[in-house]
């Protein structure tokens, strides 16, 4: 048995040892084959490296180490730390209510606000600097009124539809988050798992905590269940290359390129947490960390995302998707949608990410009222959808009579999956219930019937802009001399 100080004695490249679970090992001829690379092993040198391995990996990949990963042998038992989550978060956590009791997706959100860790908290609810795009994602939908149809027969309705010609239950999919495993072990595997139960499109993030191959076989599999890809175009842009051609080999059928998002917003509430257990993307390869200027997990694990990226990498990035349709995520302008169909996307979301970039973006709904008034056509050349504050039925299919083909769900799946797939399963079926109620009181059976004459948008259409590209005097100070 081995004691705390026979182990910190072995904290450099040529002789490192580790502590995992109680168990010492020397991972010194494993450095260079970390495939996060040595520098995230050798800041746990001499050191208990437990909460940062079970951050990142199963709990079975130990019972076969890899080549280099030796195991010595046990910690003596009076050595062992008192049982502990992770550093600095052993705050008192609320029980979960049963899942049958949450019945809409506040009620997931309070949820996780009392019973997932501060650092999680943080890191999901945050948005830049006043939160005042992402508070204007919601306030959009509810300045939108109906204009209901009545004395229809509406026993029954159908939510079905097609996106990029895929077959999906509901209009709506799972938008790409980052790092599920945050708040749940299972992470993205356990959304594919609640996914392909109710058969709604899941889009997995380039920084997803599990790889793409394990998210794709949790659920019914590729031949039974959708899965896009949401892509950060890497600095590397062979990485880029070979991320796209493992997801072409796993079975996903479409890339998302995000667009709006070279750099991170300044999201405070995500900054003034340190990053106490180092997170990493099994996809992706970015790790958490801290700097000088706090803990924005955001920030730091976004560093690899190439800022030269622009519209003449488009034919690039089709090159080397093999084939996929490709969708540019982020768009804020007539402008640029009217570009992205002139460069042959298949499609375009319609968001500001969540509010999380740049705050006083437009909400996704102005965006897409700004189309219809200037350039109506993108409707007839690619398929539009939308994201960003949608937490009802009712919102989903205003925005559906505006025009999107579909809506992405984002947060409220990530506060969900703190049920695990179970969750996921629950907030599709809320969702889709909401959905199919609002399809009824507005006279509507099918997603053919939709169309903006059942709402009113009177409230924000002076806010809408009109496309045209203003010119303003520069104006100087007089000289004193």
């Amino acid at each position: 048995m081995y004691t705390l100080k026979d182990v910190a004695v072995h904290e450099n490249p040529g002789d490192c040892w580790i502590l995992i679970k109680g168990r010492v090992y020397d991972v010194t001829e494993f450095l260079p084959q970390h495939p996060g690379g040595a520098e995230i092993i050798l800041s746990y040198a001499g050191a208990d490296a437990t909460g940062a391995y079970e951050s990142v990996h199963t709990s079975s990949l130990l019972e076969t180490p890899p080549p280099g990963f030796r195991l010595l042998g046990p910690l003596s038992p009076s050595e062992l730390p008192p049982v502990s989550r992770n550093p600095g978060l052993d705050v008192e956590l609320h029980a979960k209510p049963p899942l049958d009791t949450i019945i809409n997706t506040f009620d997931f959100e309070a949820v996780a606000e009392r019973t997932v860790t501060p650092k999680t908290w943080a890191f999901y609810s945050s948005a830049a600097t006043d939160l005042l795009s992402m508070k204007l994602n919601r306030r959009a939908f509810d300045r939108v009124l109906f204009r209901p149809r009545l004395m229809r027969n509406v026993k029954s309705v159908d939510t079905r539809t097609k996106i990029l010609g895929f077959s999906t239950g509901v209009p709506f999919f799972i938008a790409p988050t980052a790092m599920q495993g945050m708040i749940n072990p299972d992470g993205e595997k356990a959304v594919a798992m609640g996914a392909g139960e109710e058969k709604v499109i899941h889009i997995i993030s380039t920084n997803s905590s599990h790889p793409i191959s394990d998210i794709v076989s949790s659920g019914k599999g590729p031949e039974q269940q959708t899965h896009f890809l949401q892509l950060y175009v890497n600095t590397d842009r062979q990485k880029t290359a070979q991320l796209l051609a493992n997801a072409k080999s796993c079975g996903l059928k479409a890339v998302f390129v995000t667009v709006d998002a070279h750099i991170s917003g300044k999201r405070e509430a995500d900054e003034r947490l340190k990053v106490d257990v180092p997170v990493r993307s099994a996809v992706s390869g970015a790790i958490s960390h801290n700097d000088k200027k706090g803990g924005g997990m955001g920030r730091l694990m976004g560093l690899y995302i190439d800022r030269t990226l622009n519209w003449e990498d488009i034919p690039w990035i089709k090159s080397v998707a093999g084939g996929l349709p490709i969708v540019l995520k982020g768009i804020q302008t007539a402008a640029d949608a009217r570009l992205a169909a002139e460069y042959g996307v298949q499609g375009i979301v319609l968001s500001n990410h969540g509010g999380r970039n740049l705050d006083t973006s437009p909400p996704a709904l102005y965006t897409l009222l700004e189309i219809h008034k200037v350039c109506p056509e993108i409707f007839n050349s690619l398929e539009v959808y939308i994201d960003g504050g949608i937490r009802r039925g009712t919102d989903i299919f205003k925005a559906l009579c505006l025009g999107a083909t579909a809506v992405g769900v984002g947060r409220p799946y990530l506060y969900a999956l703190n049920y695990g797939a179970e969750g996921v399963a629950h907030l599709t079926q809320i969702l889709k219930d909401e959905l199919e109620t609002t399809m009824r009181m507005c006279g509507v059976t099918d997603l053919s019937g939709v169309h903006p004459g059942l709402v009113n948008t009177r409230e924000i259409d002076a806010l809408v802009e009109d496309g045209i590209e203003h010119s303003y005097v520069k104006w100087r100070p007089k000289s004193k001399i």
